[in-house]
């Protein structure tokens, strides 16, 4: 199952280090510039927190079973080094079991469609050679972070893995992107360059590593990928050519990366001129940046974005605050700053949910999509915001939002849930204020002072959660209704949590575009761009339809495509299969309207209803698909 807060407030509670002894990955060589202190104070802890309540809403999504960020190989690699990222920055541990039940339950083998559409052959690696290197950039950092050799082992064993895909003989060299060996591209090499040269520096006694990041660096930077602009295209034509594919956020960043770590390998300086002329031809106005945002070619208004594209510009902000930290020069610190700042100001739903465009422009044709790759890249750049040295003092709350509430003509109570988090020099017990904020006509139930208990032995993160009772009057109009809970505490902070509490007497929703208040579970669904929310593999995703108590007989009617299973249950627990599409379709043709009678489920007190849909055909990708949902219910 995936973590609720109330896991993740669990796991908070266990002492960790404290949030101002965050240790530097990287030694950096003789003579190199010091890191910079980037901000201090109040606005080093204002960095923390916002760090912090972003990485929490992301662990909301680790599916704890399979132990991964559902339906996403790759991404969930990128996901886990954004964790060790935070982890390493301030401090903070709570995660590391996270990280290593990913290792110990994942890295053997499995058949394709369970954890990749590819066959996955144990040792975190598959066909896509570039997926084997974003395991194995993400076990260099779960080393750095712990010391715990298994980690560098691993990436050793992938690192040789990907060395077989090395050859010469097709445009001098460079490493394959797959299996068929049919492209030669920038993320496949500037993962390389990095993980050779992150091997050299971690491997006492070295020579083959740095010979390997040698020739591996030689041959990168002399290749056409790299344009007149100092910008790098996608990849390779077959005869060796700069292709003029797109300049992807990600392969700039990788570059920046991989120049770096040339440098801490061999403390040449021609290195870390290389790293800042990456830098300044992506951060050009125009290049990748627009009014000084990162921006992916997809994220403009009317272009569709994927899976893979949402967490692109957060690894290029990965790399952007190594540089930061490298050289220690204001330029690049303020750039980070600069995304952060925009991030949390314009991309931040009040769920505390991040989208794919930092600058938050989206339209009702064109939304902001938000999901936890695009949390995870966003994380980057509010991680590279905190200062080195991270902050002694943050306050963080986060406010739960309710299933949707369906009125019948009386007062509704819902529960929601509080979690404050905080850190504070000295002392045993923080005092934090709570202040709520709710529509004209509403009543919530509100504690004045929380009282956080820290740990014992001195420095770690304090966490308390409270049950909120909210009481909606009876004729509260249908629509989204913000309440929001204002926590102060010592030295001024203040953290804003709110909850988007959703009325509806009527139930007609589109799905993928609508549908998200419904949504109980979701197990690795996927929006298209033709409005409509899909699960392929193993994944899948459930509404809760929370029918009024009077209620005396429901039907819900699905508009649904392709390869689809639903099944219905009264608790989420115990479920009945009601339809399967028994034909591979993945052309939509089977589309159309089913409806199910559901009245035989409201047995349960609350009356709710739950639908999940799944893939009838889990190995091909082309899973069960819901337009568009709609419910008519009848009272008693």
């Amino acid at each position: 199952m995936t973590m609720t807060r109330r896991t993740l407030a669990t796991l908070t509670a266990a002492a960790v280090p404290a949030l101002g002894l965050a240790g530097a990955a990287h030694a950096a060589p003789p003579g190199a510039p010091s890191a910079p202190p980037g901000p201090s104070g109040a606005d080093a802890s204002r960095a923390l927190s916002r760090a912090r309540a972003s990485a929490e809403v992301l662990l909301l999504d680790y599916d704890e079973e399979k132990a991964w960020f559902p339906s996403s190989w790759w991404n969930s690699a990128v996901a886990l080094q954004t964790l060790g990222d935070y982890m390493l920055r301030t401090g903070d541990r709570r995660f590391l079991a996270q990280l290593d039940r990913t290792f110990e339950r994942n890295k053997g083998p499995f058949p394709a469609g369970e954890l990749s559409t590819d066959e996955i052959y144990g040792n975190f690696c598959s066909r896509a050679i570039d997926d084997c290197g974003w395991w194995a950039l993400a076990w260099m950092c779960a080393y750095d972070l712990t010391g715990d050799r298994k980690y560098l082992d691993m990436a050793v064993t992938i690192g040789e893995f990907m060395h077989d895909f090395w050859d010469t003989g097709r445009c001098g060299g460079g490493i394959w992107w797959d299996e068929e060996r049919t492209y030669k591209n920038a993320v496949t090499n500037g993962q390389w360059v990095r993980l050779t040269a992150q091997l050299h520096t971690r491997l006492d006694g070295d020579r083959l590593w740095l010979d390997r990041a040698r020739e591996a660096w030689d041959w990168y930077v002399a290749s056409p990928m790299i344009n007149a602009e100092g910008l790098l295209n996608d990849g390779l034509t077959d005869d060796c050519e700069n292709n003029r594919d797109h300049v992807y956020t990600y392969n700039q960043g990788l570059a920046i990366g991989a120049a770096l770590e040339m440098f801490r390998a061999t403390g040449e300086q021609e290195m870390l001129e290389k790293a800042r002329y990456f830098a300044d031809a992506a951060l050009r106005e125009g290049a990748l940046v627009e009014d000084g945002i990162l921006q992916e070619w997809t994220d403009p208004l009317g272009e569709t974005t994927n899976d893979n594209h949402k967490q692109f510009k957060g690894i290029f902000a990965r790399y952007l605050m190594d540089l930061a930290d490298t050289t220690g020069e204001d330029r690049w610190r303020e750039a980070v700053a600069r995304q952060a700042a925009s991030i949390w100001e314009r991309d931040r739903t009040p769920e505390g949910r991040h989208g794919v465009r930092w600058n938050g422009a989206e339209t009702a044709d064109s939304p902001n999509v938000a999901d936890w790759r695009t949390q995870a890249s966003a994380l980057s750049a509010l991680i590279a915001d905190v200062p080195v040295g991270g902050a002694d003092r943050s306050l963080t709350a986060a406010l739960t939002s309710p299933p949707v509430v369906v009125p019948d003509g009386t007062a509704a109570r819902r529960e929601l849930r509080l979690t404050v988090t905080a850190t504070e020099p000295g002392g045993r017990q923080v005092a934090v204020r709570l202040a709520a904020e709710s529509p004209v006509g509403w009543q919530v139930d509100l504690p004045r002072v929380l009282h956080l208990e820290l740990p014992a032995e001195g420095g770690g993160v304090a966490t308390a959660e409270v049950t909120v009772p909210v009481t909606l009057p009876a004729d509260a109009p249908d629509g989204d209704h913000e309440i929001r809970v204002t926590a102060r505490g010592p030295g001024r902070q203040e953290f804003v949590a709110a909850s988007r509490v959703v009325v509806a007497r009527e139930i007609d929703v589109v799905g993928g575009t609508e549908d998200g208040p419904w949504l109980w579970e979701d197990r690795g669904s996927g929006v298209t761009d033709e409005p409509g929310r899909y699960a392929d593999g193993t994944g899948s995703f459930t509404y809760r339809f929370p029918f009024p108590p009077s209620t005396a007989s429901a039907q819900i009617t699905l508009t649904l495509s392709n390869q689809f299973v639903v099944e219905v249950s009264a608790d989420g627990e115990e479920w009945d299969e009601v339809l399967r599409e028994t034909e591979p379709l993945r052309d939509a043709s089977n589309r159309g309207d089913r409806t199910l009678e559901v009245t035989s489920y409201l047995t349960g007190e609350d009356r709710d209803v739950f639908v999940r849909v799944s893939d009838a055909f889990p190995e091909d990708g082309w899973g069960g698909q819901v337009h568009r949902v709609r419910a008519e219910y009848t009272a008693g």
